[in-house]
């Protein structure tokens, strides 16, 4: 069944054309289901039934999974046993007719104003790392873009002079705005750390960890958690947070949805409009501390 796997992410990657990370995250999804018939002797994909799917699910519910992460896994099962049927491998979709958990909508984790404020001004030395950090995080919040898009922005992707940055991936690209103070941040970044992380070295990419190489998804999350704690934010903030208040921040001082969906990348406009419940549960909450007397 390996095989079998190797061939659609083959396909994702060359007809698709799905970004590297969703391509990961199927071919880990599909081999630990692999794994799992494998010990029910499962191993030819023309014995697999929806029973035998199904059992799997249950086991993934009884290891305490989340809803979340099971109804990605039966994702890319579908997705997985579609192409076997459209490909001639098989006559009849096993998962057609599974139904993923219902999942609970979370709010997400968005910052107060004051909160970013506080944040954004935690790297304030002059060590070319502090620099470099708080050009990151001011351009974070300045655009929204998401830490994917953020690390892998490229030196002739950032327009200083108009104040534009292009996100791009395999199948689209957007240009993004950002203000007066991401700029300054990154001409800072640009003229005095980043000479000196790169050690005479050259690299196409705009932000770069303190041996040159390009900052990993990872290496920028271990960053935002230490300026969250310098900070005193209790919130268990990661990049995304930023992101998150970024959209909310844009609706709640009165930005056309659409125009905050464009730059966040939205395709789904039920998505954006998720913010638009918290800026309106934040404005409640700011009048009733005013006028409530124990507000």
């Amino acid at each position: 069944m390996i095989g079998e796997i190797e061939k659609f992410i083959i396909y994702l990657r060359e007809v698709k054309k799905l970004s590297k990370n969703t391509e990961v995250s199927y071919r880990r999804d599909l081999a630990q289901m692999a794994a799992f018939l494998a010990d029910k002797g499962v191993t030819d994909i023309t014995k697999v039934t929806k029973t035998v799917l199904n059992s799997y699910i249950l086991y993934l519910e009884k290891e305490g999974r989340a809803s979340t992460t099971i109804s990605r896994v039966m994702a890319s099962m579908k997705a997985f046993f579609h192409y076997e049927v459209m490909e001639g491998r098989l006559r009849r979709d096993p998962a057609e007719l599974m139904k993923a958990p219902k999942v609970e909508k979370k709010i997400p984790v968005i910052l107060s104003v004051n909160e970013v404020n506080c944040l954004l001004a935690q790297p304030n030395g002059g060590e070319p790392k502090e620099i470099r950090d708080k050009a990151m995080l001011e351009l974070l919040y300045a655009t929204g873009i998401r830490v994917s898009e953020l690390i892998h922005l490229k030196v002739d992707d950032i327009n200083l002079s108009i104040g534009f940055i292009t996100c791009r991936d395999e199948r689209r690209e957007r240009t993004v705005p950002f203000g007066k103070v991401a700029s300054q941040a990154l001409i800072q970044y640009m003229e005095q750390a980043r000479p000196l992380l790169l050690k005479g070295r050259t690299s196409e990419w705009l932000f770069t960890n303190c041996n040159g190489q390009p900052m990993s998804r990872q290496g920028f999350w271990k960053i935002v958690k230490h300026y969250g704690e310098q900070a005193g934010i209790k919130a268990d903030i990661t990049p995304h947070t930023l992101r998150h208040s970024f959209a909310a921040h844009l609706l709640g001082n009165g930005a056309d949805i659409h125009a905050v969906q464009a730059l966040l990348g939205h395709s789904d406009m039920a998505t954006t409009q998720s913010y638009i419940t918290y800026s309106r549960l934040e404005n409640e909450r700011a009048a009733y501390a005013q006028v409530h007397p124990r507000g």
